[in-house]
């Protein structure tokens, strides 16, 4: 019963997952300056992250919009799970992986990294 439940999931989140692809609105353009400024900005920002989860989906989708190419790492696989529970301390996706000035922060649930992104990117 749970490979079915773990099917049907994976089944089900990978089907949005291209429904998001095929329906995906332009991303937001910036002047080449400041999109090299964005680009560097980000440096210090990864998303970790399961493809056919729904949340997931709505933060790369809102990273898509704001045309911010993050690192995304699968969280599905080692080494990032480990590293998701080790320095993050659970592992729950979307998580923002965010290290300024040496200091690194671990921002759970998609509504709150939309949040940070939007108010921080747009």
């Amino acid at each position: 019963m749970k490979l079915l439940i773990k099917l049907i999931r994976n089944l089900l989140g990978s089907i949005i997952a291209v429904i998001d692809l095929i329906t995906r609105g332009p991303k937001k353009t910036r002047t080449p300056e400041a999109q090299q400024k964005v680009t560097h900005e980000i440096q210090g920002l990864s998303l970790y992250q399961f493809f056919a989860c729904p949340f997931c989906i709505k933060t790369r989708r809102v990273m898509h919009k704001l045309n911010l190419p993050i690192i995304r790492r699968n969280a599905s696989k080692s080494p990032y799970r480990e590293q998701l529970l080790a320095e993050g301390g659970k592992i729950q996706t979307p998580c923002l992986r965010i290290e300024d000035g040496g200091k690194v922060e671990w921002l759970y649930e998609s509504s709150e990294i939309i949040k940070y992104l939007e108010k921080r990117f747009s």
